[in-house]
């Protein structure tokens, strides 16, 4: 089963560093949306603990 991408995070991150992240995000050809994602993946493997993971979870 793939990854399903329909919910929805907001958060709050102040202006400057926004800016400077989505400056990084372009030079690099990504979305910022790329990398949080990319980041929340792997903060997830490193703590997942005991918890069963879905298989494209485990993948990276």
């Amino acid at each position: 089963m793939k990854e399903n991408r329909t919910a929805r995070l907001t958060l709050l991150i102040d202006p400057e560093k926004k800016k400077i992240f989505e400056e990084i995000c372009a030079g690099k050809d990504l979305t910022p949306s790329q990398v949080v994602r990319r980041l929340i993946r792997q903060y997830v493997q490193e703590n997942a603990g005991n918890r069963t993971l879905p298989e494209w979870l485990k993948d990276d």
